[in-house]
């Protein structure tokens, strides 16, 4: 609701313009209270949207009062749209950064991958807008952290593992849920699911837990089987939000050296 009233207290009232909805929680921009927006209740949105305002950053303008500016170049089509902005003093309506400094831009990209970004985005100035199209290139700070496997689940359609719930030991010593890897061949699934069934044993994750079937999920995809804090996997990251992984993580190899205790969330911070 929050958004279509700041877009409502623009001065041009025909426009077409690209961006996303974020919620700012205690300085970083939370991904947890977004979804919480995804709610059947009207009541319960508009609350949220008192508690948690959302705020809109706009990336480009596809038209204007005058008709399309699809075919003009990104400098142009970035002048349009810095110019409706101030047009409406609301603090929830922002244009993303930008830059043509490479200095400014890699100091940008250090300083992702934890809270508000995960990475940067290189366009080129002097093309028009592709719907449909790739034409940017993101670049991602990538990382390493060293995992306890506390759990598995299942294929949706087979008896073979589909994924490895990673686990990070937190200050008090109890085992967080924090993300997820799935990037494991095939022809490794049938021995590793004998592996992970032999040490089946609650509860897996002593502190957070991975949490039951979503909307989007199956039964089957919901469920999910605790192991002994046995396994350590090396995983590859690109974004943490609060304190666990944003996206899916990509499998690097076992680390039978690394003793679980070892794997705590400090790897996040460094």
């Amino acid at each position: 609701p929050e958004v279509v009233s700041m877009l409502r207290a623009l001065k041009a009232k025909e426009f077409v313009v690209d961006g996303e909805i974020v919620i700012d929680v205690d300085g970083a921009l939370s991904f947890d209270a977004l979804q919480m927006r995804l709610h059947p209740a009207e009541s319960r949105i508009r609350k949220l949207s008192a508690e948690t305002p959302a705020k809109l950053i706009l990336f480009d303008m596809l038209a204007g009062p005058g008709g399309s500016v699809m075919d003009q170049p990104l400098s142009a089509r970035r002048k349009a749209l810095e110019a409706l902005i101030p047009s409406t003093g609301s603090p929830g309506l922002e244009l993303s950064r930008s830059t043509q400094d490479v200095v400014t831009a890699v100091k940008w990209l250090s300083q992702s991958g934890q809270g508000s970004t995960d990475g940067v985005v290189a366009k080129r100035l002097d093309e028009g807008y592709r719907p449909g199209e790739r034409a940017m290139v993101k670049v991602k700070r990538l990382r390493t952290a060293d995992c306890v496997v506390g759990g598995f689940r299942y294929l949706a359609s087979s008896p073979e593992v589909g994924s490895l719930l990673l686990g990070l030991y937190d200050g008090e010593g109890k085992l967080d849920h924090v993300g997820f890897t799935s990037t494991i061949a095939e022809q490794d699934r049938p021995q590793l699911t004998r592996q992970l069934e032999a040490l089946r044993s609650p509860p897996g994750f002593t502190g957070k837990a991975p949490g039951g079937p979503s909307r989007w999920s199956t039964e089957r995809s919901g469920q999910w089987e605790p192991l002994k804090p046995k396994l350590v996997v090396e995983v590859r990251f690109d974004h943490v939000t609060g304190d666990r992984f944003r996206h899916g993580t990509k499998f690097i190899r076992w680390r039978p050296d690394k003793h679980p205790k070892q794997c705590t969330f400090d790897q996040l911070l460094k």
